[in-house]
């Protein structure tokens, strides 16, 4: 059947086809026309070759992009590739999004451009244009690629993750397309990295690159759809966080906004600013599942303990160590001040040996009182002619033309659990120097267990990965603390 001159032309224009001729399920499971919100039209019309989405939940950009590559492969002849963070989300998408789309088209559409091979999570159009959706991509070249809630993928499959940059990133050349959408997911990992240097050039205004990536933030309060028609009193501290939100971001909220958040984060806890972040940094100020000290930092953040400390330098400082000599070796820097700590450095490196570290404490020029280690001190790797590394570290090194020595404390010996609830407890007394400790912050906040992908839970047993060595060393530094104070001794166990 020939199609109206007057549709013939409207289907030249790319926006009026996607807004008129594909039908998607709304949150009530009802049948209706897809139509672009305010939020999916500023990305559709601000597109650029390389683009990151930063979002609160439930903005349906998955559903746009669904509809954006179906509609490509349709009418421009592309090939499309979808990547889900699990396998089964991947076969929801490609049944309730893709093919629910492509099964409600007029049957000309159809019959003019017919599909194939729709069993297996891919849609092959007789033109040559193709949709696959799945857990990964390689091989092959792309015209647009999607990648939904890659935060959670670097979180829980670091190895997927980096087969997608590695595998699926290439496949796509540089004046094609690729999304990365997510909810953010700790302070690590490629989507933290990308998001982070992508709103740094948003904020300097840099042009971009074809392989720089558009930042795109999406917050709830952007969505009308997020508010509440109720009469609540708010507590004290939402108050004075929505008051902090306008004197800081010009962010104003009406009443039913404010009164939508509290109910929201009745129900979602510790997890609301990393699903419905106010602004970007808030995304990331939420420990990723499975994070073992998640309550504590969303304590420290509420109660602006990381940031700038006070300057006391005539305090001495204490060192933590989590020792190695291949792998890495990662040091705390600590005061006592009263009942609380100010925790204001970090230093990291690895492939060095003692005399390394050593020089890095001494450079530093603060004035040391104790330094702990874990009981691997008495092991002998750092050591020539017999001695362990604790005898080598209180021989010292000539370092810049003096002799250098440290004194190591040996941390008692408690379980990896046990050490886990001392850092617990210690957390809420301490305080941050945001930027020196910047990197060691990350660490502890994406210390976490172990996910099990057979069984789709956590172990019960901490994943050994970048930020162990500095959690492993902040937890030496509780469990000395957490001994001293209970009256324990402070001189090295006998090993």
């Amino acid at each position: 059947m020939a199609l109206p001159a007057a549709l013939k032309i409207a289907l030249r224009d790319r926006l009026w086809r996607l807004n008129n001729l594909y039908f998607i399920t709304d949150k009530r499971g009802k049948r209706v026309k897809f139509k672009m919100t305010p939020e999916q039209l500023e990305y559709y019309e601000g597109i650029h070759t390389r683009n990151i989405i930063l979002k609160a939940r439930q903005l349906g950009f998955t559903t746009e992009v669904c509809i954006i590559q179906l509609d490509a492969a349709l009418f421009e002849s592309a090939k499309c590739a979808l990547i889900a963070h699990t396998l089964n989300d991947a076969k929801r998408l490609f049944r309730e999004k893709v093919k629910f789309a492509y099964d409600n088209l007029p049957n000309e559409f159809k019959l003019a451009n017919p599909a194939s091979n729709d069993a297996s999570g891919e849609l092959v159009f007789k033109n040559g244009g193709s949709i696959y959706i799945s857990t990964s991509f390689r091989g092959g070249t792309l015209r647009y690629l999607h990648i939904s809630e890659f935060g959670k993928i670097c979180a829980k499959f670091p190895d997927k993750a980096r087969e997608i940059v590695t595998g699926a990133f290439e496949a796509v050349s540089d004046e094609c397309f690729i999304t990365i959408e997510s909810t953010a997911e700790g302070r690590a990992g490629y989507f933290f990295e990308y998001c982070s240097d992508a709103e740094k050039r948003s904020l300097l205004g840099s042009v971009l690159s074809a392989l720089d990536w558009k930042f795109f933030f999406f917050s709830w309060w952007k969505n009308p759809l997020y508010s509440l028609q109720s009469v609540v009193n708010l507590p004290d501290r939402l108050i004075q966080y929505f008051a902090d939100l306008k004197a800081k971001h010009g962010i104003e909220l009406t009443p039913e906004q404010k009164a939508w958040y509290h109910a929201k984060e009745k129900t979602l806890g510790d997890d609301m600013k990393r699903e419905y972040p106010s602004i970007p940094a808030e995304a990331f100020q939420q420990s990723v599942e499975g994070a073992y000290y998640a309550k504590q930092f969303r304590f420290l953040y509420e109660n602006k303990r990381i940031g700038d400390i006070p300057n006391n330098a005539h305090q001495p400082v204490m060192t933590f160590w989590d020792i190695g000599v291949g792998d890495s070796t990662a040091i705390w820097f600590v005061r006592q001040i009263g009942e609380q700590f100010h925790v204001i450095d970090y230093y990291e490196n690895s492939g060095e040996g003692l005399r390394h570290y050593m020089k890095a404490l001494k450079d530093r020029g603060y004035s040391y009182s104790e330094h702990w280690a874990p009981h691997d001190i008495e092991n002998r790797e750092f050591g020539t002619d017999g001695k362990t590394r604790k005898e080598t570290a209180r021989n010292g090194y000539e370092i810049d033309g003096s002799k250098y020595s440290i004194n190591f404390n040996v941390v008692p010996r408690l379980s990896i659990d046990e050490g886990i609830e001392a850092v617990r407890e210690v957390l809420p007394k301490c305080c941050f120097d945001e930027t020196k400790c910047e990197d060691g912050i990350n660490a502890l906040e994406n210390y976490r267990k172990e996910w099990d992908d057979k069984r789709g839970c956590w172990k019960d047993k901490p994943l050994h990965d970048w930020s162990s060595h500095g959690s492993d060393s902040f937890r030496y530094f509780a469990v000395a603390k957490q001994n001293k104070r209970k009256g324990g001794s402070t001189a090295p166990l006998r090993i």
